[in-house]
């Protein structure tokens, strides 16, 4: 990737319209997003709100910093002042200036990313972020900072931890939830480390240290003992060489003989590349958090949200749902009686 080459960034004009968010999807359509009473969509167009111009940094990172406190990775969050003991995510910023040359003054071009993976030097950092498709770089203002952003969204549903978030529910559900939260927490969320391969177990190791006060043993985290590495290392996605130059991407949760290429630290379910490098582990693979959250608690697919009440609704198609979500966008009737919104053209 030139990073000397100009920076597209995207209009502001295409993110606004006359104050509300436009939709990025049907945006010659869509008016600005007007939310539904209860499901996770505008009544314009009917695209999710993550295809709507994207949350604020601070949103996000409050959201991040939710879903990984009390975890083994409370460590990239940080406590808030005044914040009634909420913390934020410590989101790695990074910033890269290069000299231009020209027969003039001396001037600089300088790129920022809006996400980086913690703990890594530049020159490592700016591997990793070469071996990602553009689109998918989180240079900000660009598309890929704004596909950041969407799957953050997409793939960590705030509703699915924070019941504040949620349209309605009781306290037996939130009960559930809260016990759903607990266990993804000590027993799959995890968040990817980058290093060259075979250098995984002095990375854990430094990661150990930092989590002196929480509950982690050290593995190895990649291959085998420094003074016994492989002469080929294989990515577990793909299957095909990783080169001991280039970075990969390790998962505590997956054992000490597992590494992926950038772009394969991907959901099983969805294929996404998984944002922050946040995942789920179950079963033997990587899931994003809506995979995972829909692999332990039924969808709606009304509502968007995951069912934890005993008390649910199965749909003709198969698909569970909360009762009151089984009925028609126009008129609200239940799906199981014709109505005469679906004859309209």
């Amino acid at each position: 990737m030139d990073l000397s080459a100009g920076i597209q960034k995207m209009s502001m004009e295409q993110l606004t319209a006359g104050g509300t968010m436009i939709c990025l999807t049907c945006e010659g359509l869509c008016t600005g997003f007007q939310p539904h009473s209860w499901r996770k969509a505008c009544i314009v167009c009917r695209c999710s709100q993550e295809e709507h111009a994207p949350s604020s940094d601070l949103e996000d990172d409050r959201k991040m910093g939710r879903l990984l406190a009390d975890s083994h990775f409370s460590h990239l969050t940080a406590k808030v002042k005044g914040g009634h003991g909420c913390r934020v995510y410590k989101r790695n910023r990074m910033i890269v200036t290069n000299p231009v040359v020209s027969r003039k003054d001396p001037t600089f071009h300088t790129v920022t990313y809006d996400w980086a993976p913690a703990g890594l030097t530049q020159k490592l950092a700016m591997q990793y972020m070469d071996m990602l498709p553009e689109d998918r770089c989180p240079v900000a203002g660009t598309e890929g900072a704004a596909h950041r952003r969407r799957q953050l969204a997409r793939q960590l549903p705030v509703y699915d931890q924070d019941p504040s978030h949620c349209h309605t529910i009781s306290e037996a559900e939130k009960q559930a939830m809260a016990s759903f939260v607990k266990n993804f927490k000590e027993e799959a969320l995890g968040v990817g480390v980058v290093v060259l391969p075979g250098e995984g177990k002095k990375a854990q190791e430094k990661n150990c240290a930092s989590l002196s006060e929480q509950a982690i043993q050290p593995t190895s985290n990649g291959t085998v003992e420094n003074n016994d590495k492989k002469s080929v290392y294989q990515c577990s996605g793909c299957g095909e060489v990783a080169p001991e130059e280039s970075p990969v991407v390790y998962a505590e949760r997956a054992g000490d003989q597992k590494m992926w290429h950038p772009t394969c630290f991907v959901c099983a379910e969805c294929g996404e590349m998984l944002v922050d490098l946040v995942y789920f582990w179950k079963d033997g693979s990587l899931l994003c958090g809506r995979h995972y959250g829909q692999s332990v608690r039924p969808r709606c697919p009304g509502c968007d949200e995951l069912i934890f009440s005993e008390l649910y609704y199965k749909g003709s198609d198969g698909q569970l749902w909360h009762k009151e979500h089984y009925c028609c966008w126009e008129c609200g009737q239940n799906l199981g009686t014709p109505c005469s919104c679906s004859k309209k053209t």
